[in-house]
């Protein structure tokens, strides 16, 4: 028989067989570290730094950055919600090469110029009065790609190479109160484009003021974009396109409204290039004021190649639910330039609306082609 030994051995098993398991181990999970509330760069080093330093801070303050030649103040992986702000006077150095000078991208962007910033990047070293058509390589200057429910307020831009700001892949981004002024560029800047927009959605640009030598807004593909209470000055007006012959070739819903275009080569432009297919649908001019205009006071062409009115009129890409209204031009245009063109293909142009439309001083441009009924030429 087993001895009182065994027995207490025996129980000492037992218990250790109903013991409740060990409780499994916690792994504390890894501790995120906080963005820094600010922080502010500046000098020559300000571009590099702030680069590399774009994801720790939740607001950017570029205070007087020198930017070194061939480089890009590159803010184009921003946490969402950041806030950036320039301070004093930005500037580039000089270098021949495509660019950008500045790019940012992100979601819920917030970019703000603080009271007497600027953005400058001397653009007159570059200008050779040829543009991105030939002579030195010229930069582009603001890449605003990418910009998903973002707002861009008071920045002033001064002097850009070629073309100013660049808006692609956009959704949601409203522009407010911009200046660009490439005055000084009057003699020997070229394709200083004030606005580029393609294949972006609810874009609002409101009280922009634009000096320049090509086009103050050129929506060339988009939908839903707005350009209001604006001030185009010494460039080629308000356009469309060219549109046609590029991977985006949709143009739908686009209002300019309740702005003014002066000293210019046109006062409003919807350009589509002559065989190509695409759409352009659902623009309206309504509230445009036009003075001192040297070419076209109203320009719709069909038969865009490479200039205006250049080519024959294709109806590949359609031009519909047009509406110009309001528009007040009288004596805008100088007496050597037509107040009037309208160039449509076979079956291109239909579904117009044209009222309240006063543009005179120029001439009578002879040549206008398959003019929908409501329109006059």
């Amino acid at each position: 028989m087993p001895n009182l030994s065994t027995y207490l051995a025996l129980a000492g098993l037992a218990t250790l067989a109903v013991a409740s398991p060990a409780a499994p181990a916690i792994t504390e999970a890894p501790s995120l570290e906080k963005r820094a509330t600010t922080c502010t760069f500046s000098g020559s080093k300000g571009a590099s730094s702030a680069s590399v330093s774009q994801k720790s801070c939740s607001t950017i303050v570029l205070s007087a950055v020198a930017v070194p030649s061939g480089t890009t103040l590159d803010l184009s992986d921003l946490e969402d919600g950041t806030h950036v702000i320039f301070e004093g006077e930005t500037t580039w150095g000089y270098e021949e090469w495509d660019g950008p000078l500045l790019q940012i991208e992100g979601t819920d962007i917030t970019i703000t110029g603080a009271s007497g910033a600027k953005l400058n990047p001397d653009g007159s070293r570059w200008w050779d009065g040829e543009g991105t058509n030939g002579g030195k390589t010229k930069p582009k200057f603001f890449y605003a790609h990418d910009l998903t429910d973002s707002t861009i307020t008071n920045l002033y831009i001064e002097n850009t190479p070629v073309q100013a700001v660049s808006i692609n892949g956009c959704d949601g981004l409203t522009i407010t109160d911009m200046t660009i002024d490439n005055s000084a560029g009057d003699s020997e800047g070229h394709n200083t484009d004030g606005f580029d927009i393609g294949s972006s959605t609810n874009v609002i640009i409101d009280g922009a003021t634009v000096y320049n030598q090509d086009d103050c807004v050129a929506v060339n593909s988009g939908t839903d974009i707005t350009f209001k209470n604006g001030y185009c000055s010494g460039g080629h007006g308000l356009s469309i396109g060219s549109v046609g012959g590029r991977s985006d070739n949709t143009v739908d819903t686009v209002t300019f409204e309740d702005s003014t275009v002066t000293d210019s080569t046109n006062g409003i432009r919807v350009k589509a290039t002559e065989g190509e297919t695409g759409t352009i649908k659902g623009v309206t001019y309504s509230g445009i004021t036009l003075s001192s205009i040297s070419k076209y006071g109203i320009l719709i062409e069909q038969n865009y190649d490479g200039g205006d009115l250049k080519g024959d009129p294709t109806s590949g890409v359609p031009i519909t639910d047009l509406t110009i209204k309001s528009i007040s031009g009288s004596g805008a245009v100088s007496s050597s330039g037509y107040n009037v063109a309208i160039v449509c293909g076979s079956s291109g142009c239909s579904d117009w609306t044209w009222s309240s439309v006063s543009v005179s001083g120029g001439k009578t441009y002879g040549s206008c082609e398959n003019v929908p009924s409501v329109a006059s030429c």
